[in-house]
């Protein structure tokens, strides 16, 4: 008898904050476990991430677009 080994394929459901959609992501792609370890950062689907991503370079292509970085006081003392 031959003893065949079967890797078993962890997988994690993570939900899209924006259309809600569920989908299933490797549990050791580097994306579950930057889900797992920064509780803020969020999921999006590829549909929705494509189509910010999109509409993100049309702004920027329009000139409409600004960062506003933010003002850090400088201590002159540390």
């Amino acid at each position: 008898m031959k003893q065949t080994d079967f890797v078993e394929v962890k997988q994690m459901q993570v939900k899209c904050v924006l259309c809600d959609q569920i989908e299933d992501i490797d549990d050791d792609a580097l994306q579950a476990k930057r889900l797992r370890n920064r509780k803020l950062n969020m999921y999006l689907c590829t549909p929705c991430n494509e189509r910010i991503a999109k509409n993100t370079k049309k702004r920027h292509k329009s000139g409409n677009f600004h960062l506003f970085k933010e003002k850090k006081d400088t201590n002159d003392y540390l």
